[in-house]
């Protein structure tokens, strides 16, 4: 088998993840329930996990990293926790349904809601977020790189456009966290989303989301804490503040695991060898007759996405034509990003989406190449 749908999940993980989900096992009770020692080693865990994600974003502590489940849970936290129904809210095609579906609510809620959209390779145009701007104006909500097309956006340009105008910027790195470098201070991001089975290369179940000091979040969940018994009300102290109940330990201790591999390796030198992959598949497939790719490739920044159609085929025969006959993982359809394929054209037939990792091989790449080129010959 080969794997490249690695923008729905990496398969491929670091020995040490697995190593450390399997001894959490033998160790691990409920961080913050006791003092006893299983308890403690799960609080040093946990809090190893969180200071290496901090230095990976570059937080100011590492009490601003908070654990969700996933980037959507994190993401849901933040749009609704930020009261962003009670004014208006900017963002953009590029969308993931994380995104899209929770500001959708705060618009049923009576906010308001400007997607910006794109022009013909799937690219913004920055003036458009300014122009965007009213008096009323709560937040920017925008994701570092599209799932589709794997453009990025400049989160450092949409910051200042942001805090120029005192609004709220809410990042979503789902895409690019553990691969690209990702600084929430020099970004001016006020939350910052992530996933922890993607690019971080963590289990999945794992995921979180920075939040910068003064800024105050009302919880998704309130409930256990392990602190402030007698409080009626959920501990407002981060991280405790937005993190009710019993923490998914074992997956957090996989994912620290693999911050750390991610920052004793490089992550310059992970994403290098991404590019060098996703540019060796494109150099291949994008003169063959019948195939149309989407995305702009002459972009400086482009996440290790290549998304495809083989002349009128549906993306999901095409999808299913490389699993069954030559053993290539893909992902077929609309990618939970249905504003991308409305700008793309693609809503009916969709689109095959090929994503890289590090552990990919060039004899991989180079056979996906010779299966594509066999396809849009038939």
């Amino acid at each position: 088998m080969i794997y490249l749908d690695n923008a729905a999940t990496t398969l491929h993980k670091p020995a040490c993840v697995r190593e450390a989900v399997a001894a959490a096992f033998d160790v691990m009770g409920n961080s913050g329930r006791g003092a006893a020692r299983p308890a403690l080693d799960a609080s040093r865990i946990i809090y190893e996990a969180r200071e290496c994600l901090a230095r990976l974003f570059h937080a100011e502590s590492s009490a601003q990293i908070v654990f969700t489940l996933n980037a959507t849970q994190a993401l849901n936290t933040a749009i609704k926790g930020l009261n962003l129904h009670e004014g208006h809210v900017i963002t953009t095609v590029l969308e993931h349904n994380s995104v899209l579906r929770p500001l959708y609510e705060c618009r049923e809620a009576g906010g308001s809601l400007t997607i910006v959209g794109c022009d013909e390779k799937g690219n913004i145009d920055y003036d458009d977020i300014e122009a965007a701007v009213r008096e009323n104006t709560k937040a920017i909500v925008c994701t570092h790189a599209s799932n589709l097309t794997g453009n990025m956006i400049d989160l450092g340009r949409v910051g200042r456009i942001a805090h120029s105008h005192g609004l709220l910027f809410i990042a979503d790195a789902s895409q690019t966290a553990g691969v690209w470098p990702v600084d929430v201070q020099k970004m001016g991001i006020d939350v910052l989303c992530f996933t922890g089975h993607k690019g971080l290369l963590g289990p999945q179940g794992t995921g979180g989301m920075y939040v910068r000091p003064g800024v105050t979040i009302r919880p998704l969940l309130s409930g256990g804490s392990g602190i402030e018994t007698y409080n009626k009300k959920h501990p407002s102290k981060m991280p405790t503040a937005l993190e009710a109940g019993t923490l998914n330990g074992h997956g957090i201790a996989g994912l620290g695991a693999a911050a750390a591999y991610i920052e004793k390796t490089g992550l310059d030198i992970l994403r290098e060898r991404e590019l060098a992959l996703m540019r060796r598949f494109y150099e291949g497939v994008h003169k063959i007759p019948g195939v149309k790719l989407y995305g702009d490739f002459e972009a400086s920044n482009h996440a290790a996405i290549v998304s495809l159609n083989i002349r009128d085929y549906d993306s999901s025969e095409v999808s299913d034509e490389l699993n069954m006959s030559y053993g290539i993982v893909t992902r077929a359809g609309a990618h939970c990003a249905p504003l991308m394929h409305e700008a793309l054209g693609t809503v009916g037939q969709g689109a095959v989406r090929f994503s890289f990792s590090h552990y990919n091989t060039e004899e991989e790449i180079d056979f996906a190449v010779k299966a594509v080129r066999e396809l849009a010959c038939e």
